[in-house]
């Protein structure tokens, strides 16, 4: 609820600027003016994600004087609001003789009143010229820990909290219905059994957030050179990190890789099939269902999906499966569980992350990145959509030839469905054109293919096997 709320506001008062929400209750009380953040990204076209950490710059920096900011304060705006979603979906399953059908629909509502919020905001121009001659502590614990995994560290700025207490409310009316039937054909016994329940769900959900809970900050990059010598980045498109790493690759800003010149999909698609996805095809059919049930739930609610996305990241970063500020629903709660109790301990990533777990991380993360437009139209496309778009993608990545269009799915043959892949591809800055018998794709961007591949391609996995 709170990151849904924080996420909101982000949103409605600074999309695509400087402001990032606070996803956990808890980081709200670390994020002080001049607090240290991590800057990281767990796959290179990804966002970046910020981790606050319990230090300050001035813990960092060697010598006796503290360093003493000068602070504004102002009114930002006064907040509130209501998020709803109608949702409705089916999904169908073939496990051996039986069949198994689950069908959902239901109404979700969540009001924020944040009130009047305000904003804190230090001089940077004071805080450059107190700290632009003062060295970091290289052997700082923190300094170790952040050099050794080359990640950035970065300066909290400025940041918005709330002035009163503020109540956050969710209600959700589901319905589910949920058929069964267990087939005997061609035995003794021919027929078939059959079962339909009906279940039916109402809940509602409150909490009370305090004055002066941090609900978004901003943040200026640190550069630190290998003397320990610390300068702020004064402009947001300035990167920082170690001097010893400003030049590899991984610091590169990969947005603007590739920028100018149109090339086939192969071209941008190499390495990909490095990002496996494969492991969630050996889910148990009901565990797909619930999953790509859940994702089509998702892909209608952005802030849902961030704080789906936030807290695959911390299982895999060896967190409880209940997030402290328990933003985790019941649903997903089961359904991951599920997931680690098929993991297995002999099938791991690379990291030493179980390698389901590893693979819904890289599918949500993926769809994170998709514009709202995509998201949209991937929540329409129906299971045999998707799988006849895999099928597209997929010949599309393993030549920079044109395909022939006899050689796809029928379903793509059709004009219609092929108009569909055309704007889809379109929304994510992947032009899809046909001339006669040739399909050929083109872009600009290998950041912004790789996530539409890998969510085509991990949500046709969940579709394997169902109807």
């Amino acid at each position: 609820m709170f990151s849904k709320a924080t996420a909101s506001v982000v949103r409605q008062v600074d999309d695509g600027g400087s402001l990032i929400p606070v996803y956990r209750l808890n980081d709200s009380e670390k994020l002080d003016l001049m607090a240290l953040v991590v800057k990281r990204k767990h796959w290179f076209w990804q966002k970046p994600k910020y981790q606050p950490t319990d230090f300050t710059l001035s813990a960092l920096l060697l010598g006796d004087e503290v360093l003493k900011p000068e602070v504004t304060e102002k009114s930002f705006v006064t907040f509130k609001g209501t998020i709803g979603n109608q949702l409705s979906g089916k999904v169908e399953a073939d496990v051996s003789s039986a069949n198994l059908a689950l069908e959902g629909s239901g109404t979700s509502k969540q009001h924020t009143n944040f009130g009047q919020l305000k904003k804190e905001e230090l001089s940077v121009e004071k805080l450059y010229n107190d700290s632009k001659d003062r060295f970091v502590d290289m052997q700082h614990g923190l300094v170790q820990q952040i050099k050794k995994k080359a990640e950035v560290l970065a300066l909290v700025t400025a940041r918005i909290l709330t002035t009163t207490s503020c109540p956050i409310e969710q209600t959700k009316k589901e319905q589910c219905k949920f058929n069964w039937g267990l087939g005997f054909l061609g035995s003794p016994l021919e027929g078939y059994l059959k079962n339909n329940n009906i279940a039916e769900v109402d809940s509602a959900l409150s909490m009370e957030i305090p004055p002066g809970t941090v609900i978004a900050y901003s943040i200026l990059e640190l550069e630190i050179r290998k003397d320990g010598r610390c300068t702020i980045c004064l402009q947001p498109s300035v990167k920082g990190g170690f001097e010893a790493d400003s030049m590899s690759t991984s610091d590169l800003d990969l947005n603007d890789v590739d920028t100018c010149v149109q090339k086939p999909l192969s071209a941008h698609l190499n390495g990909a099939q490095e990002l496996d996805l494969c492991p969630l095809a050996e889910l148990p059919e009901l565990t797909r269902c619930a999953f790509f049930g859940m994702l089509q739930e998702a892909m209608t609610d952005r802030p849902a999906l961030t704080s789906l996305q936030f807290f695959l990241e911390e299982l895999c970063n060896g967190e409880t499966l209940t997030t402290e500020n328990g933003e985790c629903s019941e649903d997903q709660e089961m359904l991951f569980a599920a997931i680690l109790d098929q993991a297995g301990s002999d099938r791991h990533s690379g990291d030493g992350i179980p390698a389901p777990l590893s693979a819904a991380h890289l599918l949500v993360s993926a769809m994170e990145e998709l514009p709202d437009e995509t998201l949209n139209l991937l929540s329409r496309s129906s299971q045999e959509d998707l799988k006849a778009f895999d099928t597209l993608m997929c010949r599309l990545k393993e030549s920079s030839k044109p395909v022939s269009v006899r050689s796809l799915p029928v379903l793509l043959q059709d004009s219609q469905r092929l108009q569909m892949a055309e704007q889809l591809f379109g929304s994510a800055e992947v032009i899809l054109r046909r001339d006669a018998d040739c399909l050929w794709a083109k872009t600009e961007r290998r950041v912004g293919v790789l996530p539409l591949y890998l969510s085509i391609h991990g949500l046709a996995v969940l579709c394997s096997g169902l109807k």
